[in-house]
């Protein structure tokens, strides 16, 4: 991966290198991806998991042999090209093979969150018009067979296949990976692949190759930390750029390809992209987890020699909590961030660093800036998010004018380039993107003269303080490191002589007893006076509202400090 970058003369602009000058790219469909997966590693193992004790594994020829079944049935289904499938699935086996057998078959899949209640799920399934869709029944508490006949009692009654549904006039087909007992129109697994057995192979190839790179591949739907969620429609070609690149980025070494665990929904495009370009692109191993449990994930990696495991910043010290802590051997970890929690364990040698100095979203399918793994730090440098990758632009805009701004200055960070989303469910594009093509995404920065990314946060949360303008994420990034501190957000709260206070909220490790007076102190070590918080408030976790991607809701999180702070002055 090329680090060169282009810089505009005076202005706030930055394009990575060409597209056409990217090396180790492959196949530009999702279709094609598996079955080039499959012939490049064909009888290593591409995936486990054990359910109950009862452990699977599958080679990448069971990958795209599973992955066929699924297309067969699909097509037997009636699907054409762009059927949208939605694909209610944890971290399991069928998750892999319903993905890219949707993509084999030439539909879109469309991974949907198990995190979501009736409502949402109501909302989603309504949003994303899917004819077919594909579900684990039981998922800890829920029962999704249960949630969709009372969202539609329809499904009751009708036969597999034929169902009429005003409320979701799109959908005809449903099925149950985890069962082959049927449930009213839902088929179970069993039945509902043998729908394929007469499809001949070549249809399946035929429905692959008549996919282009322009086509839409994935559909998902962005958790965000304001407001519901969005439908947004990535390309085969956006898609399967990233999932060639991240093993790059994490710069794995072709003689360990990583054995990866992760726990994490592949309904969200980090753990997909992450999960599927960092281990199955360089031939590793998934190594899978259907919920995070932490000491169950702890068994896994030592019984599997896991190389690279995948969390959530809240889970490193779950992990380190699990009571088999201590008895586990974590010696196989190689791909490991040496700043983490988890390196500590006195089991674990490593020196290698995740390529954490990046910046992206789900409109740009994960990255469109970043330093890989292995980065010299003079060029990484800190509170720096990378370069723009090869074919995209960023360039930094004043949010009111739209104009782009002088090198150097703060604004709004705007970008464009090939894995840009091809728009979001049922907002015309040109209400999405600028004159230029760009997406403006209401994240606020600033690009040096090296064409550096320096990104600084949301632009509704960047505090406006004693005609300061200050980032929540440098504040956090020092608080953070205070041993004492689990999780930490620093929001602006409305006050009369400053414009807004600096407020630190912070949810202490259990049994660790913190003072304000101990934070601050700590703070104004590394970070100048008037960004250090003028109050430091302490929550328990349980008091902070979350997206199903673990991200503090700070609008909420500012009405409760606000709240608080207001009741210490009545």
């Amino acid at each position: 991966m090329s680090s060169k970058v282009e810089v505009a003369e005076g202005l706030s602009i930055a394009r990575g290198i060409p597209l056409a000058e990217e090396a180790g790219i492959g196949p530009l469909t999702l279709g094609r991806y598996v079955r080039e997966i499959a012939q490049r590693f064909g009888p290593r193992e591409a995936a486990m998991i054990d359910i109950d004790g009862q452990v699977e594994r599958w080679t990448y020829d069971d990958l795209l042999a599973k992955s066929l079944e699924v297309a067969k049935a699909l097509i037997a289904c009636g699907t054409g090209k762009s059927t949208r499938v939605g694909i209610i699935v944890t971290n399991r086996l069928e998750f892999l093979s319903c993905t890219f057998g949707s993509a084999l078959a030439g539909c879109v899949a469309n991974p949907i969150s198990s995190f979501f209640t009736p409502s949402e799920m109501d909302e989603v399934l309504k949003l994303s018009g899917c004819s077919v869709l594909l579900m684990e029944r039981k998922v800890l508490k829920k029962d999704f067979a249960d949630m969709l006949l009372g969202l539609e009692p329809a499904i009751a009654t009708t036969a597999p296949g034929e169902l009429t549904s005003t409320r979701y006039p799109f959908l005809r087909h449903l099925a149950m990976i985890d069962t082959d007992v049927a449930e009213g129109g839902i088929e179970g697994w069993g039945q509902f692949l043998a729908r394929g057995q007469d499809v001949a192979d070549d249809l399946v190839e035929a429905a692959t190759a008549a996919v282009t790179p322009a086509d839409p591949a994935v559909l998902m739907f962005s958790s965000g930390s304001t407001g519901k969620a969005k439908g947004i429609l990535n390309s085969n070609r956006g898609v399967c750029l990233q999932l060639w690149r991240w093993h790059q980025w994490y710069n794995i070494d072709p003689a360990h390809p990583p054995r990866t665990w992760s726990a994490n929904g592949c309904f969200w495009s980090g753990n997909f992209c992450q999960a599927f370009g960092g281990t199955l692109s360089s031939g590793g191993t998934l190594l899978l987890q259907r919920w995070f449990d932490p000491a169950e994930a702890l068994e896994l990696m030592d019984k599997e020699r896991c190389s690279m495991p995948l969390a959530w910043p809240h889970q490193w010290p779950q992990l380190a909590a699990a009571p088999n802590y201590d008895s586990v051997n974590l010696s196989a970890m190689r791909y490991l961030d040496k700043t983490m929690l988890l390196a500590k364990h006195p089991s674990v040698h490593t020196e290698w660093l995740e390529p954490g100095q990046a910046y992206g979203n789900t409109e740009t399918f994960t990255l469109i800036t970043v330093f890989p793994s292995g980065t010299s730090p003079e060029l990484a440098v800190p509170l720096s998010y990378g370069h723009p990758t090869a074919g995209s632009t960023i360039k930094i805009i004043d949010p009111l004018t739209g104009a782009t701004v002088p090198i150097g200055e703060r604004g709004e960070i705007a970008v464009k380039g090939p894995t840009l989303m091809l728009g979001y469910l049922g907002i015309p594009l040109d209400e999405t993107l600028d004159d230029e093509g760009f997406l403006r995404t209401n994240d606020g920065g600033y690009i040096d003269v090296d064409g550096r990314l320096f990104w600084e946060g949301r632009l509704n949360d960047i505090i406006k303080t004693g005609g300061a303008n200050v980032s929540p994420l440098e504040i956090d990034a020092v608080i953070r490191d205070h041993p004492g501190v689990k999780l930490t957000q620093t929001v602006g709260i409305p006050d009369e002589l400053l414009g807004e206070l600096v407020v630190g909220c912070i949810v202490p490790h259990e049994g660790v007893i913190l003072s304000e007076d101990e934070i601050k102190a700590w703070a104004k070590e590394k970070l100048a006076s008037y960004k250090v918080p003028r109050r430091v408030l302490f929550f328990a976790e349980t008091e902070l509202e979350t997206t199903g991607s673990s991200k503090i809701k700070t609008a909420e999180l500012r009405k409760l400090a606000g709240d608080r702070l207001a009741a210490e002055l009545a």
